[in-house]
């Protein structure tokens, strides 16, 4: 393995080669700010492809703009190190480092894991083994089997099955966990999806895996040992916020027909096999719709949360937003979402307080764990929590409002 030396940052970019030998697997893993764990999860890694893994493999550092001694220690360990070698990005992004790395790989298969190792590597021949055989094209660990462990608080446990239940109601996926750092996929599909992939930070994972399923590709899960890292750089709101718009864009996408999923289809050999059964355009122009009133509703909740907070505490203000706000939003989805029009609107604001109920139960119980999780909690990660649980009440509701409250009028 050829490795790269000197000081100038951009010209050690520019001379990082890529292999030139066909390799079974390329394990990407991308870093940003992590000259602590770098080198021994690094050196771990290694350790483990040499002595358990019995198919030839490459490790590929992929640095993305660190600003610290990440990249020298990328390189000193590509220096030391047979069969590592280090890439470096002047922007940041993990999605954005996958491309470049996965883009340009000559390996059989390219996979990624996170820099903790949060992933038992045990999975790791699991993960990569139908690939190589030909029997999956996609696959990916996942926290959410009932076969897996997991180690981690409730607040992770809450917001991944919240994510993972949204992106099940909106775009109707039937993969398991979106974003567990520990996937991998045959490079012929990797280069086919990727210049179709917008996304270059967290959600890009879900466009992969989104494409590659519409596409007809054939995802394999692997049950994981996992455990959480307490020192995780995620800004879980921004990354909220991104992720919504992320799936929004989808929607719209898919809506249009912009996405080239014939062509795909055609590429994987699947041309005859359908997508995602049961999703109509009908079905997603209504998600999208109602996913807009539920980023209005949820921005007045908050807004009203935190003017009655002050005054009330959390859960009166909690009680009262939400309710002000269900009014809103169940007049709204009635009338643009789900187009009713006429009489019938008293009965459909009694059921849409039912489903307001739920919201609540939903809501005020994410504030009793929280309160009996942190002695005083600080008004941010009460707010945090609350857009959280939201989301999964956002989910529910719209499936309620869709086959229950409106369901004569809306039925397929």
């Amino acid at each position: 393995m050829n490795s790269v030396k000197g000081t100038d940052m951009t010209a050690l970019a520019d001379r990082t080669e890529t292999p030139t030998k066909t390799v079974d697997v390329e394990i990407v893993v991308p870093v940003y700010n992590e000259e602590t764990d770098l080198e021994p999860s690094v050196r771990r890694l290694h350790a483990f492809l040499r002595r358990d893994f019995p198919f030839e493999s490459i490790i590929t550092i992929a640095d993305n703009a660190s600003t610290d001694g990440t990249w020298q220690c990328a390189l000193d360990l590509a220096d030391e190190l047979d069969g590592v070698r280090a890439v470096h990005l002047d922007a940041k992004g993990r999605g954005r480092a996958l491309n470049r790395v996965w883009g340009d790989s000559t390996a059989r298969v390219v996979a990624y894991m996170d820099v903790d190792l949060s992933t038992d590597l045990a999975a790791l021949l699991p993960l990569v083994a139908p690939l190589l055989s030909g029997h999956s094209d996609v696959a990916i660990g996942s926290r959410l089997s009932r076969t897996s462990r997991v180690v981690r608080g409730p607040k992770r446990e809450f917001i991944s099955r919240s994510y993972n239940l949204l992106l099940r109601t909106t775009l109707r996926t039937r993969f398991s966990d979106a974003q567990c750092g520990f996937k991998a996929m045959r490079a012929e599909c990797a280069q086919a999806l990727l210049p179709h992939v917008q996304d270059t930070a967290w959600f890009w994972d879900t466009e992969l895996l989104v494409l590659a399923e519409r596409s007809g590709m054939r995802i394999a899960e692997v049950p994981v040992d996992w455990v959480d890292d307490p020192d995780s750089r995620v800004d879980i709101v921004k990354t909220a916020k991104d992720d919504l718009r992320g799936i929004a864009r989808i929607g719209r996408a898919l809506v249009r027909g912009d996405l080239p999923l014939s062509d795909l289809r055609r590429a994987a050999g699947r041309d005859d096999e359908p997508t995602v059964p049961g999703v109509s355009a009908g079905l997603t122009w209504q998600a999208i719709r109602f996913g807009a009133i539920g980023v209005a509703s949820t921005i007045a909740y908050l807004l009203l949360f935190v003017l009655l907070r002050p005054g009330v505490g959390a859960q009166v203000a909690n009680l009262a937003a939400l309710l002000i706000t269900a009014v809103g939003n169940t007049a709204a989805n009635r009338r643009y979402t789900f187009g009713v029009r006429g009489g019938g609107a008293g009965r459909h604001q009694a059921q849409g307080l039912v489903v307001f109920a739920i919201g609540l139960g939903l809501t005020s119980g994410a504030l009793w764990t929280l309160s009996h999780l942190v002695a005083h909690p600080g008004r941010a990660v009460e707010v945090t929590v609350l857009v959280l649980a939201n989301l999964l009440a956002t989910a529910v509701r719209f499936v309620l409002f869709r086959q229950w409250v409106f369901g004569k009028k809306v039925a397929a």
